[in-house]
C-alpha cells in the first residue's frame, strides 16, 4: 500500500521528497508534498525520514 501525507500536519520541509528513491513525491501549493501513489514502491523511506511523522500507509 502506497504512503500518504497528511497535508494538515506537513511542514513543507521537503525531507520526504529528498529521500524518495523513485522520485514520486512532488511539491504542491504552500510547500506541501504529495505522493504519486501509482509510482510509490512502498519502501517507507519518506515515512521514516519525516520529522513531523505525517506520512502513513493509510
Amino acid at each position: 500500500m502506497p504512503r500518504r501525507i497528511n497535508k494538515s500536519d506537513c511542514a513543507g520541509c521537503g525531507t520526504c521528497q529528498r529521500v524518495c528513491i523513485v522520485g514520486c513525491i512532488t511539491q504542491e501549493e504552500y510547500r506541501k508534498r504529495l505522493v504519486n501513489e501509482s509510482a510509490c514502491v512502498d519502501c517507507g523511506a519518506c515515512q521514516y525520514a519525516c520529522p513531523k511523522k505525517c506520512i502513513s500507509q493509510n
